[in-house]
C-alpha cells in the first residue's frame, strides 16, 4: 500500500508540473518573417529555406531569448532566427566592435551558433561560427561556403589556426552566389565568450579580402539545418559594443 501511494504520489506531481502553464515571453511570433524591435535590437525569426518546419522565436529582451524550432532531418539551412544591431560606421573609424555572448544549445541536430556581419552594401559576409555540429576542419552536418572541397565533400580552409582576438579559427573563403562569405570557424567551440568582431573584419582587410567598408547590421543566432521534434536555443547576456 505504501509502495502505491508512493508511486501515486509522485504521478500527481508529474502531472501538476506538466499541466503548469510555462511563464510566457514578452513577445513571440511563428511567423516566417516575424521581427520586432527592442532598444537598439531588433529580432527576425527568418525562416527561409526549403521544406522548413515549425519555428518559435521569443524574447524578453536583447539579453534574454530563445527560440524553438522543428526542422526536419534533411539537408539544407531552415532557418536563421537572429538577434540583429545595426552599426553604420566605416571599419576605419571603428576602435572597438565587440560582443558579448551567451548561449544555450541542443546535443543532436544540425546547426551553427553563429554572427553573420554585413557591410552596407551587402557584397560582404563575415560569419563567426562559435558552437556547431560539423566539424573546424570543414567536415559534417553543417560546413562553411568555400570554393574549395575534398574529394570527400568537405570544404577546405583556406588558413588554419590562426589567432585572432585571443581566440583560434580556421578560415574559409567562398561565394553564395549573391556575395562573398568569409567564415571563421572556432576550433575550440564554445557557447560562451567575447567576440572581437573588428579584430577578425581588421584581419580580412589586411588578407585585401574587404576594404574600408561600412559595417552594417551585426546579426547574431543559430543557422538550423536539421532539428527534428523540435529543440530549443537560447541567448542571454547578449550585447553588441561599438564606437
Amino acid at each position: 500500500m505504501k509502495k502505491a501511494l508512493r508511486i501515486t504520489a509522485v504521478a500527481m506531481a508529474l502531472a501538476a508540473s506538466f499541466a503548469a502553464p510555462a511563464h510566457a515571453a514578452t513577445w513571440s511570433t511563428t511567423a516566417q518573417y516575424g521581427s520586432t524591435t527592442m532598444g537598439a535590437y531588433s529580432f527576425n525569426n527568418d525562416i527561409w529555406g526549403a521544406g522548413a518546419g515549425p519555428q518559435t522565436l521569443w524574447a524578453n529582451s536583447p539579453t534574454d531569448w530563445g527560440v524553438w524550432s522543428n526542422q526536419p532531418n534533411t539537408g539544407g539551412i531552415k532557418s536563421y532566427p537572429h538577434i540583429d544591431f545595426y552599426v553604420g560606421k566605416a571599419l576605419g573609424s571603428l576602435s572597438r566592435l565587440t560582443a558579448v555572448v551567451s548561449a544555450t544549445t541542443p546535443a543532436g541536430g544540425a546547426w551553427e551558433s553563429t554572427f553573420d556581419i554585413w557591410d552596407t552594401n551587402h557584397a560582404n559576409e563575415i560569419m563567426v561560427w562559435l558552437n556547431y555540429t560539423g566539424t573546424a576542419a570543414g567536415c559534417g552536418n553543417v560546413k562553411p561556403i568555400s570554393y574549395n572541397w575534398t574529394a570527400q565533400g568537405c570544404a577546405i580552409p583556406v588558413y588554419t589556426n590562426v589567432n585572432i582576438g585571443g581566440a583560434t579559427w580556421n578560415v574559409y573563403r567562398g561565394n553564395n552566389g549573391g556575395n562573398m562569405v568569409y567564415s571563421f570557424l572556432r576550433t575550440a567551440k564554445t557557447n560562451n565568450t567575447t567576440v572581437d568582431a573588428l579584430a577578425l573584419m581588421r584581419y580580412l582587410q589586411n588578407l585585401g579580402w574587404i576594404g574600408n567598408v561600412t559595417v552594417g547590421d551585426v546579426q547574431y543566432g543559430f543557422e538550423i539545418t536539421s532539428s527534428s521534434g523540435g529543440m530549443d536555443f537560447a541567448s542571454r547576456n547578449f550585447s553588441v559594443t561599438a564606437y
